[in-house]
């Protein structure tokens, strides 16, 4: 067992479902603001100087700065057609509680890293701008990119392309910013992109996390559910079974008389006719 297995098992239940829809609602907010009162927006920016000043809201009100894209039509079609469904699915994908390690991790690496780089400068205009939420929720879609990388969308709403393109030429991008910044003396720019992406480094590396969700497993256990399902199908009927046993494979449509039950001692939603119920070995 890995070290995220150990945690969700101890701290599984207190997981925030939904959390994408929770981070856009910051975002929005955010938004408003920027135009709203853009005086206000820097006052609760991630600003360690102030925050070590009596500041103290900043730990937690840095979070609704929006991803800069430039105007609200961006912003929109980013968040609402973008960022918001990749985020759920990968919810669907990893379980509530694992997602929500994945963002408040790289959250936390960032918050961690403002205060380093504070530390290390001493100079307060150099960190307040600079370190946002927006490489964290590109974090998220590197993760997405990772799992379905075989997933197709629309790039503009017109040109088909695979999501492991899209996060190659994304991963280059970041690249050759961390290049441009270090060659002209900005370093401090960098720190941001390292720290949002080590939550990604965590998650996808298994020598570090052990992590089952690798991009593999990922897919071999879409097409093992698929196969489950294609299975569960009665080629002379066409009708699909609610039941199947994990020993024998076989389903309420093979015996109608057959009784099923889950079992408790199994890792997994293992089901078991009433022949096997007892006599099978456990999965652990």
């Amino acid at each position: 067992m890995n070290w995220i297995d150990k945690l969700e098992r101890k701290y599984g239940r207190y997981g925030i479902p939904n959390l994408t829809m929770y981070m856009v609602i910051c975002y929005v907010l955010g938004y408003l603001l920027m135009y709203i009162n853009p005086g206000m927006l820097s006052m609760l920016s991630l600003e360690p100087a102030m925050i070590l000043k009596g500041q103290i809201w900043r730990l937690v009100t840095w979070v609704i700065y929006p991803p800069q894209t430039g105007n609200f039509l961006l912003f929109a079609i980013s968040i609402f057609f973008f960022y918001y469904p990749i985020g759920s699915s990968l919810e669907r994908t990893w379980g509530t509680f694992r997602y929500n390690l994945y963002i408040f991790s790289g959250l936390l690496f960032v918050l961690v890293a403002s205060f380093l780089t504070y530390f290390i400068t001493g100079r307060m205009y150099l960190v307040g701008g600079v370190f946002t939420t927006y490489y964290v929720s590109m974090s998220v879609f590197l993760a997405y990119a990772a799992c379905y990388p075989n997933m197709q969308i629309l790039l503009w709403f017109v040109i088909p392309i695979k999501m492991k393109w899209m996060g190659w030429v994304y991963g280059a991008i970041i690249l050759y910013n961390i290049i441009t910044y270090v060659r002209v003396g900005a370093w401090v720019m960098t720190v941001p992109i390292i720290a949002s992406f080590l939550n990604f480094i965590l998650f996808f590396f298994p020598a570090l996390s052990g992590s089952r969700y690798n991009p593999k497993e990922v897919k071999r256990r879409r097409e093992f559910q698929k196969a489950m399902a294609q299975s569960r199908v009665n080629p002379s009927t066409g009708s699909a079974a609610k039941h199947k046993c994990a020993i024998c494979g076989r389903t309420e449509l093979d015996d109608p008389n057959l009784e099923f039950r889950f079992c408790s001692k199994c890792n997994g939603n293992y089901e078991y006719c009433q022949d096997h119920l007892f006599t099978h070995q456990h999965v652990k």
